[in-house]
């Protein structure tokens, strides 16, 4: 461990699923640094959102090591506590409660807190992904691009150290697409957090840092953008 920026490493990962005959994963080495937008390319099945559940512990590999800020974790209770305290995570899906107001979807991200000091994060994270005066609406009456950005806020609501993307717009069409993902970099610069996108859109990626690809479960190549267009 000598990257003193690394916020997660990964270190010979492998992954396999039924009986070992699905090997997601084989042997993946990755530092993901604080601060940077990295985006993860690839086919479909090539390895990609198993690497981004391994990077936040939603999944733990068969082998090899994963490291957060330099200290290893190896249990999932120690990842619990982080998904709830450091990182951040956006799907393509949503996965809002439908019957749970938009406020109450982000807040949900905060149980435990103050409840003085909730209801201002929350209001001030709504404030910033545009959604004041939607707070009160259920995820029904939200368009898709809305109901991502309540996705969004509950993600960030702790201001995270890591933000993790599985195909954010996947779902959006392009006006939205392009909104969801101009308010993620402006928060991601402004939050000072490292964000890692799983992405088919090439356009999307290469407003990223980083791009690295993946196939058959390996990284096939890493590289840093000349430029960057967020």
């Amino acid at each position: 461990m000598t990257d003193g920026r690394a916020v997660v490493w990964l270190e010979g990962i492998r992954r396999s699923f039924d009986h070992g005959r699905i090997r997601a994963l084989n042997g993946v080495d990755l530092v993901l640094r604080r601060g940077e937008s990295v985006a993860l390319v690839g086919r479909s099945g090539s390895g990609k959102s198993c690497l981004l559940n391994v990077a936040s512990g939603l999944d733990l590999p068969d082998e090899g090591r994963v490291f957060w800020d330099g200290t290893e974790v190896t249990s999932r209770g120690q990842w619990a506590a982080l998904r709830r305290s450091s990182i951040g995570i956006v799907f393509q899906e949503f996965h809002l409660l439908p019957t749970l107001t938009a406020r109450q979807n982000v807040e949900l991200a905060l149980i435990g807190g103050r409840d003085g000091e909730t209801r201002l994060r929350v209001e001030h994270m709504l404030e910033k992904v545009g959604l004041s005066e939607m707070g009160d609406r259920l995820p029904a009456e939200l368009s898709g691009g809305e109901r991502q950005r309540v996705a969004l806020a509950r993600a960030l609501v702790r201001e995270p150290e890591l933000l993790l993307a599985d195909e954010p717009t996947g779902n959006l069409d392009s006006a939205n697409a392009d909104a969801v993902a101009t308010l993620m970099f402006d928060l991601h610069r402004k939050l000072q957090m490292a964000l890692v996108i799983v992405t088919h859109d090439l356009s999307l990626a290469k407003r990223c840092e980083r791009i690295v690809t993946l196939a058959d479960g390996r990284i096939c190549d890493d590289r840093m953008l000349e430029t960057v267009s967020a």
